[in-house]
């Protein structure tokens, strides 16, 4: 068997997440059809192992992907080979041969998430699969000052919504930031951190609004990991903004 690792972009809006579902489309049963049919109706089901999970409507742009085959296809042959099957709404950005060492899931150092924030009064209908919208005035220098708060490792049970299932709630933020972009009118929220809990970036991002509007206090994120109470942070900001930017991996992994 060969393995292959795929680097792959989709627009979230039509897909009930990431991980196969009954009667659901989903990004995973995209893939896996495609990968079976390049195979060519091999004797077992070829499966397809993802970086981590995404929520419906989360967007990616890139998420990692790995699957083995029974032949072996040069990179650029399998790139275009998926990019023929597969929707509109996926697209295969690279794809490499790998040795059986590489593992999309539990190989990965960090990932590195998008959060877009549309302002404004009215909703763009152009954005609103694309971004969250907030049309009440919002102090970004207070969430700026937040920021720092969630850099480190910490108990992130206040930021993990139920259904999530890890050994742990113990997460390390390598980089927390916010930058208005005038061209759009959004604020753009990036997190690299280690690993993310369920909803977690949503639920800080969630906070951070609530900080920037005044409804909480500049630092609360301190208490909020010191409760570790889910209660304490109450909101989730919703799907439509939120993009898996970049999985981190060790250098040579693989190959």
């Amino acid at each position: 068997m060969y393995r292959y690792k795929i680097t792959i972009a989709y627009d979230g809006t039509n897909f009930a997440g990431f991980q196969k579902q009954p009667k659901q489309r989903t990004v995973e049963e995209i893939l896996e059809r495609a990968v079976n049919k390049i195979a060519k109706k091999p004797a077992k089901l070829i499966k397809v192992y993802g970086s981590g999970r995404t929520d419906a409507g989360v967007h990616a742009l890139g998420q990692v992907v790995h699957f083995d085959i029974p032949f072996s296809l040069s990179d650029n042959a399998m790139l275009h080979a998926l990019n023929s099957i597969l929707p509109l709404d996926i697209e295969v950005l690279e794809a490499q041969q790998v040795t059986s060492e590489f593992h999309a899931r539990y190989g990965t150092q960090g990932k590195r998430y998008r959060y877009r924030l549309a302002l404004g009064e009215f909703v763009d209908p152009f954005k609103r699969n694309y971004t969250a919208h907030w049309k009440f005035p919002l102090d970004l220098q207070a969430i700026q000052t937040a920021l720092p708060d969630l850099i480190g490792e910490h108990d992130f049970s206040s930021f993990c919504a139920a259904g999530g299932h890890t050994k742990t709630n113990i997460r390390e933020i390598y980089e927390a930031t916010a930058v208005y972009d005038k061209a759009q009118n959004e604020i753009v929220f990036e997190f690299y951190g280690s690993g993310f809990l369920y909803n977690m970036v949503r639920i800080m991002v969630a906070v951070l609004i609530e900080i920037g509007s005044g409804k909480r206090p500049e630092h609360d994120i301190i208490r909020l990991l010191e409760v570790k109470n889910r209660d304490q942070a109450r909101v989730t900001a919703p799907a439509s903004g939120l993009y898996l930017k970049k999985v981190y991996y060790p250098k040579n992994f693989g190959k």
